[in-house]
């Protein structure tokens, strides 16, 4: 990324080694699924970026604020819930004095709380050069959202898409001015394997019949993987310089997204230390594809363990990433 830059900075990581992910073969990046994102991060010099991170008060939400603030880039924590921003932003700043974090409410399975988000962003005049659209629920029993949209397509994508949608013109404008390679990360999920057979279900979005909790999942799933495929062959088009990708994390322990799955939450924190990535692993990737310079110039990719992915053949359909787009408009705009 143009701006960064690559001192030779001194690395700690309390947490990271000691729950090792059994797969740790780095690929071409370097990276590995056990590599941390201060590992990924190491060297990097972000005080010239600002960030939005979308569910930042918890899980690797938490972890990817504390980094890329750790790396000097100014963080807006945007969170449902405002006393649990601050408090992780006191949290963060005992640990790194320095730190540049803003804490901003926005519930994502609101259009109108995402417009007024975007509006008092914008109202802020603050640069956008990171947005990072990692808030998600997962497998939630069959509910809607407050604009009458199913919960999981309306918070995991289609809040975000609009979110991306609003600020789009103010990471236009920070690129140009900054001169520095804007970026905008969808976290995906591996799960967008297990969507439905057609991948997105255009006519049955709110069908509650046909209704299956990781189905409606790895649909939302999908659907982040293709939205920024889609947005990066538009930004290309337009010949500006922002890249989109979307990401997988990984399976980690310790987070809140299985709230709704009792049984499996408490086996998964029961065994996963042996099998899964703890949180500092997990964040690894957002950060790489945020931060890392070997990411500049590399647009419309699924990354995972910090390396370039291969998605689904649905999540590499063009047509399908357009139709979602146009669809996705219609939702967010109506007549």
């Amino acid at each position: 990324m143009r701006g960064l830059m690559w001192p030779c900075a001194g690395f700690s990581n309390k947490t990271a080694k000691g729950n090792m992910w059994i797969f740790g073969w780095k690929g071409p990046s370097g990276f590995s699924a056990s590599s941390t994102a201060e590992e990924v991060t190491q060297g990097i010099d972000g005080s010239a970026l600002a960030a939005i991170v979308t569910g930042a008060s918890s899980g690797i939400g938490v972890e990817t604020t504390r980094v890329l603030a750790l790396r000097g880039v100014h963080v807006v924590m945007a969170v449902r819930n405002a006393d649990a921003g601050r408090n992780v932003k006191e949290s963060i700043l005992k640990e790194i004095p320095s730190a540049k974090i803003d804490v901003m409410e926005l519930d994502l399975s609101s259009m109108a709380s995402v417009r007024k988000f975007a509006s008092q962003y914008q109202s802020s005049n603050l640069p956008l050069n990171l947005l990072i659209n990692n808030a998600g629920v997962m497998a939630t029993p069959f509910m809607l959202s407050q604009d009458k949209i199913e919960l999981q397509f309306a918070t995991n994508h289609l809040g975000h898409f609009l979110l991306t949608d609003l600020l789009l013109e103010t990471m236009k404008r920070t690129a140009r001015e900054s001169n520095i390679e804007g970026r905008i990360v969808n976290v995906s999920s591996e799960g967008h394997r297990i969507a439905y057979s057609e991948g997105i279900c255009f006519d049955k979005i709110n069908d509650e019949s046909g209704y299956y909790t990781w189905y409606a999942y790895g649909q939302s799933k999908l659907a982040n993987i293709l939205h920024a495929k889609e947005l990066a062959q538009r930004l290309k088009e337009e010949e500006v310089e922002i890249i989109a990708n979307s990401l997988h994390p990984g399976a980690i322990i310790s987070t809140n997204l299985m709230r709704h799955h009792g049984l499996i939450n408490t086996v998964g924190q029961m065994l996963g230390k042996y099998f899964l990535k703890n949180i500092p692993q997990g964040a690894a990737t957002t950060c790489y594809v945020a931060l890392n310079p070997q990411v500049k110039g590399v647009s419309g990719e699924y990354f995972l363990d910090s390396n370039i992915g291969n998605p689904s053949a649905k999540a590499k359909d063009a047509d399908l990433a357009k139709k979602l787009w146009d669809f996705s408009c219609t939702l967010t705009n109506p007549k």
